[in-house]
């Protein structure tokens, strides 16, 4: 049985969650390989709205192991919150898997991260401020904390010590704020460990001799493409791996293993935070792909900045990430429109860009060549196959499939569980 990754194609809240969700009665095991609860997935069921944070949505899906792999920073109080919230509404949890080499933020990231953010005023990035950065940080400069430190609490006093010596030299004397002592710090971890400890396990043992044994694994991306450290929007980043490369490096499992890539993109684009957009709508239009498709945060509320569909975006993120399908998600909020342009390429000081420019600067001076595509007026929510679509629904979607370089194998019309044409199996 197949491994599939599936990955945002664009800024994120591309609907991840529900292209995860429409696989659950048919694997094994779903994984978050990165990021933290700097994110969130929405699933709706039975019309129930379901806003994961930090846990997987295979979660929701009877009989599926949801695994939070090693690639992913933990902020124990959100687990336990969504933990919690979920088995308030009848949801079992107890599947799930965490590994013991994934990081926790300890509550000085959180600070540094809202500190270093008002900071930086003009030069902000849009973090969430929830302490992912700096966690992420801390693991590269090798004094993070893991979840294998908080069932040894002498291991976990001396790392706590060893960062606190450094970052209360910044909090104190740069941002003038009070120094966090080691005691209170190493009290609220601890706090969490009896509860953790029986979620804990050697996830990649787990996920490699699940695949020996022919069971069906899919890798869930926290962010997307356009956030990724390496190949995004640098610096208005993520601070993780989100392409399909970190599939592997956070989850343990070999990229031989894995069968297909699944790209999950927008009918249009939206973003949060700061960073270049070059189809960015800032009038009524851009309003309305807000209000109509419900684009505002599910992690924090925030507005989202919204834009046509960008098929230069598209194409770069099925190069870098060897996309096999794409799962094209909200058709029915254009439904209305009279006209939809698709930015086809850039232009960049008179320079025609088909791809992506090469250096961020051009990037963040590109503007769109646009190419317009005749809309439909019909609801097409109830549309359960490719030709129950309006005729100009099929060929827009033909028309992003041939644009973008990778077949659009599933289509969603709504926000629910069943509102999904599938035109090709994700599974392979």
């Amino acid at each position: 049985m197949p491994a599939v990754v599936v990955l945002g194609a664009q800024w994120g809240d591309e609907g991840k969650g529900k292209a995860t969700d429409q696989l659950g009665s048919r694997i094994d095991y779903v994984v978050k390989f990165n990021g933290g609860n700097n994110a969130g997935h929405t699933v709706v069921i039975d019309g129930e709205k379901y806003a994961l944070h930090l846990l997987p949505s295979g979660i929701l899906s009877p009989g599926v192991v949801p695994v939070i792999g090693n690639g992913v920073v933990i902020d124990l109080e959100v687990l336990f919150q969504e933990i919690d919230a979920l088995e308030a509404r009848g949801v079992d949890t107890s599947r799930l898997l965490v590994s013991s080499a994934a990081h926790v933020i300890a509550p000085y990231n959180r600070t540094l991260d809202k500190v270093t953010e008002r900071f930086l005023g003009s030069r902000k990035i849009g973090t969430t401020g929830r302490g992912i950065g700096p966690t992420y940080a801390d693991k590269i400069n090798r004094v993070g904390i893991r979840i294998q430190d908080l069932f040894d609490e002498k291991i976990l006093r001396q790392k706590v010590e060893g960062a606190l010596d450094q970052k209360n030299h910044l909090l104190v004397k740069v941002y003038n704020r009070r120094a966090i002592t080691v005691d209170e710090t190493v009290e609220e971890l601890l706090g969490y460990a009896e509860r953790v400890r029986p979620y804990v396990a050697d996830t990649p043992l787990v996920l490699n001799k699940g695949l020996d044994e022919g069971k069906t694994v899919v890798f869930e991306a926290g962010q997307a493409t356009m956030l990724d450290i390496d190949h995004g929007t640098y610096p208005f980043v993520t601070s993780s791996s989100a392409t399909a490369g970190g599939a592997c490096t956070g989850s343990g499992v070999g990229p031989t293993r894995i069968d297909r890539v699944v790209g999950v993109i927008k009918a249009y684009t939206t973003r949060v935070g700061e960073g270049p957009f070059p189809t960015e709508l800032l009038d009524d239009m851009g309003e309305h792909l807000r209000q109509k498709g419900g684009e505002f945060g599910t992690t924090t509320g925030r507005p989202r900045r919204t834009g046509w569909y960008d098929a230069v975006v598209a194409r770069y993120a099925a190069r870098v990430n060897g996309l096999t399908d794409l799962v094209l998600t909200k058709l029915d909020t254009l439904s209305g429109l009279e006209k939809i342009p698709v930015a086809v390429a850039y232009d960049v000081d008179g320079v025609r860009h088909d791809e992506m420019p090469l250096d961020q600067s051009d990037f963040h001076h590109a503007k769109p060549v646009y190419e317009e595509f005749a809309g439909w007026s019909e609801d097409i929510s109830d549309c359960r196959t490719f030709e129950d679509l309006p005729v100009n629904a099929q060929r827009y979607v033909l028309a992003l499939e041939e644009i973008s370089g990778t077949r659009i194998s599933a289509i969603g019309v709504g926000p629910g569980r069943e509102a999904t044409i599938l035109r090709h199996d994700l599974l392979g």
